[in-house]
């Protein structure tokens, strides 16, 4: 195998490649990166038997061939690299030199048949759409992902395609994230299935902003989001999602409008006095054109308050702060509504134009009586 190509095409290669790689293996090729050349193609892929990460640039190739290079190291070498073009080459004793300008590195590979092979979808469904709108779905969505194995269902997102409509939907026991977007293309029967979060955290670093589209094609075990020269193969999570519909409430007793900006701000204030250590809920008490916020910990107290429209007629209702944080930072709107009962049924943040392209809600934290 050899191949000639510029540095920076290489270097974004292995590190976008790189993010599926295995840390610490009991298969040592899993801790490498399989390069391979073909015609005038160079393809560099990164496996861990749960997520693989394709990536391929176009190179001068001398000698078609495939070897396995540990990832860490080669990652290392092609950053300290000098900014010039980049030739790699390795021979059958599996001896690899890694040369630009007056550096060069010889290291030793592993064969390329002891790589497992990736999982590639059968691509038995596309959905096709916009990078910059599914890269801000995953956003606004991948935040409320469970990290609780006990529910492995619950540690993804649930996509659910009808009508020309993606929906994206998050569970952790507190709180849910749901967006809606229409697709560029998507087939005529309704879809439904669950994707790993720790795929999507990688599939949202590696997309852009821009009206490029991106493919996610759905196998029997297997998701495929394609992107330009990038190809991430996560597995399918099984199990019974939990269903949201019957989860939100359809009705409330007080709706206020509220400047997210405005609202996230008093919130971050109050919360200078709360950490992992000194945890205390946020008691919000909503009025006539006004929300209050207090908090109380060891090290002292905090009050803010931020005008809004509407009136709670004097509710209180606690939240953990990072909770509620979170959902604001992720509401893609200047202004949302906020929809409350009581001070022990889940709050929801909504759109104020009564559309359905996001909501989220967070169930409240039993509160004190004294404040």
């Amino acid at each position: 195998m050899k191949f000639s190509c510029e540095k920076y095409l290489l270097l974004n290669s292995v590190a976008t490649s790189s993010r599926a790689a295995a840390v610490k293996s009991a298969v040592a090729a899993l801790e490498g990166l399989l390069l391979e050349c073909r015609g005038n193609t160079v393809t560099i892929s990164g496996y861990d038997l749960k997520t693989g990460i394709i990536s391929s640039f176009p190179a001068d190739v001398i000698d078609e061939g495939k070897i396995v290079l540990n990832a860490r190291l080669f990652g290392e070498i092609v950053r300290k690299l000098p900014e010039e073009p980049v030739t790699i080459s390795s021979g059958e004793n599996l001896l690899t030199t890694i040369s630009a300008g007056a550096s060069q590195f010889d290291i030793m590979g592993t064969q390329a048949e002891d790589y497992p092979e990736l999982p590639l979808s059968e691509n038995e469904q596309t959905i096709t759409v916009r990078q910059g709108t599914l890269k801000s779905m995953i956003t606004q969505t991948n935040f409320a992902v469970s990290d609780n194995e006990a529910r492995p269902i619950h540690t993804g997102t649930l996509f659910e395609t009808e009508n020309g409509i993606l929906t994206m939907v998050a569970v952790d026991g507190y709180r849910l994230a749901l967006r809606r977007e229409e697709t560029t293309d998507c087939p005529a029967e309704a879809l439904s299935f669950v994707v790993p979060g720790t795929a999507l955290s990688e599939v949202e670093k590696i997309l852009n902003d821009s009206d490029d589209t991106a493919e996610i094609c759905l196998g029997s075990k297997h998701i495929t989001f394609r992107f330009g020269d990038t190809v991430l193969i996560s597995r399918r999570l099984e199990g019974e999602f939990l269903n949201y519909r019957k989860s939100v409430p359809v009705s409330g007793k007080f709706d206020v409008i509220a400047n997210r900006k405005e609202i996230l701000t008093a919130l971050d204030r109050v919360s200078l006095i709360i950490s992992d250590k000194l945890k205390s809920p946020v008691r919000c008490t909503f009025t006539d054109g006004m929300v209050s916020f207090l908090s109380m910990t060891p090290i002292g107290r905090a009050s803010d308050e931020c005008a809004v429209s509407g009136d709670g007629e004097g509710l209180v209702i606690g939240f953990n702060n990072r909770y509620l944080m979170e959902a604001l930072k992720a509401a893609p709107s200047e202004e949302v509504l906020i929809r409350l009962t009581s001070g022990v049924s889940p709050c929801l943040i909504l759109p104020t134009d009564g559309s359905d392209r996001f909501l989220y809600m967070v169930l409240p934290v039993r509160l004190k009586n004294e404040a």
